[in-house]
């Protein structure tokens, strides 16, 4: 696996002049010829990068997802995530690769700003490819406005340089979050609801077998089970309902309980089991931070 140690060496790999800036830059997709094949097919950088494609008519290839970048979309990864590309045309992989824009910025280009700490709360940048954000074609104006903007400020570089272009990057992180609110909303994860899917399968999953058997349900693997990033799901599902997918497992876990206390004998260990706690006392803990009581008050409170 390749690892892409600087900006300038990205540069290289595609074959783009040199950055005027060691830290941050802006490359035009228009303008970029990716060389040297083998690299793309396993690789990491120790930079941050957000992408806007758009125009692209061959699909692109990122791990095991296809996207087709023929509309506006962004896509973010974060230092020394596992990546690769394979561009899925019949013309040469050294051809152009559309257009669009790619802003490169180190982590140390960050310094003491606030956004050092800050840009580890945008989850986005590990979002899967598959869960890109679309822009419409005025979200789309706004992005590429701080894009021009961040490669003008960096062809002079002074004492402002650095906190102008910061600036810049923590509106487009900000514009990010907005955006992505809005497909949370406007788009479906795939032909169903996304808030019935993840309510049907933890529904599922307690009223089975699956506890006893697999443990816990955990965030992780609901998101597998829904074909997202762990991320991406709590995310779009605070957006909709105020909740994160942790809260709603907790809420139809609480639920499931409350059920097998007041219909059922099982001891509140059986109980603790079946719902796939490893030790009683967890569920005693979790049950009574959500009720305020602890499972043999509640069963005892319908006697």
């Amino acid at each position: 696996m390749k690892a892409i140690q600087s900006l300038s060496e990205f540069h290289r790999f595609l074959s783009v002049g040199a950055p005027l800036h060691p830290l941050v830059s802006v490359v035009h997709v228009s303008e970029l010829h990716a060389i040297q094949s083998d690299i793309w097919k396993r690789f990491t950088a120790t930079f941050y990068t957000i992408s806007l494609k758009y125009n692209i008519q061959s699909k692109i290839k990122y791990g095991q997802n296809y996207y087709d970048f023929e509309n506006g979309t962004m896509t973010f990864t974060a230092p020394n995530q596992v990546q690769s590309v394979e561009v899925e045309t019949s013309n040469s992989f050294n051809g152009t690769m559309g257009t669009g824009y790619v802003l490169m910025f180190h982590p140390d280009f960050l310094g003491k700003h606030p956004l050092a700490n800050n840009i580890k709360a945008y989850s986005f940048f590990s979002y899967s490819v598959n869960e890109a954000l679309h822009l419409s074609e005025k979200e789309e104006s706004n992005v590429i406005a701080i894009f021009k903007k961040i490669e003008e400020e960096y062809q002079h570089i002074d004492q402002q340089t650095q906190s102008i272009i910061l600036s810049q990057i923590d509106l487009l992180l900000n514009y990010s979050i907005r955006f992505y609110e809005r497909q949370f909303i406007t788009r479906q994860t795939s032909k169903n609801d996304l808030l019935t899917q993840t309510e049907n399968f933890i529904n599922a999953y307690f009223n089975s077998d699956e506890g006893l058997q697999k443990g816990l349900l955990t965030v992780e693997y609901l998101a597998s089970q829904l074909n997202l990033s762990s991320n991406y799901l709590s995310d779009a599902l605070r957006s909709l309902t105020g909740q994160s997918a942790q809260q709603h497992i907790h809420e139809k876990l609480v639920a499931k309980a409350k059920e097998y206390l007041t219909t059922s004998n099982l001891t509140v260990a059986e109980i603790a089991y079946n719902l796939g706690f490893e030790r009683p006392q967890s569920f005693n803990k979790l049950f009574k931070n959500k009720t305020e009581m602890s499972p043999l008050e509640f069963r005892q409170s319908f006697i």
